[in-house]
Parts: C-alpha cells; sequence; structure tokens
C-alpha cells in the first residue's frame, strides 16, 4: 500500500504538532519522578526485599542443613538483585506510563504538590480524578517492572547448591562409593 504524498504530508504535520506536547509531558513526568524521589525510595525498598530474601535462604538452609551462609554467597546473591532492580533499569518505563496516564496539567498539579507548592481549591477535583487514577497506575507501573526484569532465584539456587556441595566435599574428601 502506497502512502500518498499528502497523506505523508499531513502525518508529518501531525507528528510536528503533537511531538512537543508529547515531549513536554515526557519532560514533566520525568520531572515527577525526581521530585517524588521515588528512585532513592524504590531502591530502598528492593533492598530491604533483598535483605528479607537472603535472610529467608539463610534460615532455610540453617534448619535444613544445620550450616550459616557464608557473607561472599550473601553478597553474590544481594548483587544480583542491585543490578537487577537497580531504579535506572525502570525509569524510563514508569516515566513513559506517567506520560501516557496522566495530562500534562495533572502531571504538572502533582510537581507542584510534591515540591510544596500546595493544592489550589479550584484543582482539588482534579487531584482527586488524579488519585482516582493512581491504582491503575500502580497496577500498569508493576507489571512493567515485572515483565521487564530478571530473575535472580535460580542464580541464588545455584549459588547456594554449589556452596553446599563444595562444603561437603572439602569435609568428606573421600566418600564411600557403593
Amino acid at each position: 500500500m502506497k502512502i500518498r504524498p499528502i497523506s505523508y504530508f499531513l502525518f508529518v504535520v501531525l507528528l510536528v504538532i503533537f511531538e512537543p506536547a508529547h515531549a513536554d509531558t515526557n519532560q514533566a513526568a520525568k520531572r515527577l519522578l525526581r521530585v517524588t524521589d521515588i528512585g532513592r525510595k524504590f531502591e530502598s525498598m528492593a533492598l530491604q526485599q533483598t535483605r528479607d530474601i537472603i535472610r529467608t535462604y539463610a534460615s532455610i538452609v540453617s534448619m535444613s542443613v544445620q550450616v550459616a551462609l557464608p557473607a561472599q554467597i550473601k553478597q553474590d546473591i544481594a548483587a544480583c538483585y542491585a543490578e537487577v532492580y537497580a531504579w535506572k533499569n525502570f525509569a524510563p518505563g514508569i516515566a513513559q506510563i506517567l506520560a501516557e496516564n496522566l495530562s500534562q496539567k495533572e502531571l504538572q498539579l502533582l510537581i507542584d504538590f510534591y515540591g510544596n507548592r500546595s493544592l489550589p481549591p479550584m484543582e482539588i477535583q482534579t487531584f482527586k480524578d488524579i488519585l482516582a487514577k493512581a491504582g491503575q497506575i500502580q497496577q500498569i507501573s508493576a507489571d512493567y517492572i515485572f515483565a521487564h526484569s530478571t530473575s535472580c532465584v535460580e542464580r541464588d539456587a545455584d549459588l547456594i547448591r554449589s556452596y553446599l556441595a563444595n562444603r561437603e566435599r572439602q569435609l568428606d574428601p573421600h566418600p564411600v562409593v557403593e
């Protein structure tokens, strides 16, 4: 199917007209992420989650084989989660989600609100409308993070199994073969 020159021209004109607004919305979404310091909060939550995961692994290993996980194994596990769940991996996608689900006006209202510029009384309904969208945006964001991250669980299990196997070999270098 050929695009007629006039159709192509109209398409280019529409892109030129609407692209700055889209770019402004993307910039506003990125600014909102900075103003709310969501990246630091995200990484703090990811770090706490990592600590909880490591504590769970250590507990399982301790209860199962009465062995403490060495610090190096814990550090290797933590390194995987730090890499996989670094905010920089998700920030562009989350900004895009905000830009797609909030208008320029809504983004600016939130930037002002989180920048301690308060909320004008005439914008209270707009703010309520934004809050009504929050659950949907949160779900879309969670789905995005899930879809754009890899799992460390298999790697963690391999590290722990390898450590336990090496430890067993060191404790009994001449196993009895039947």
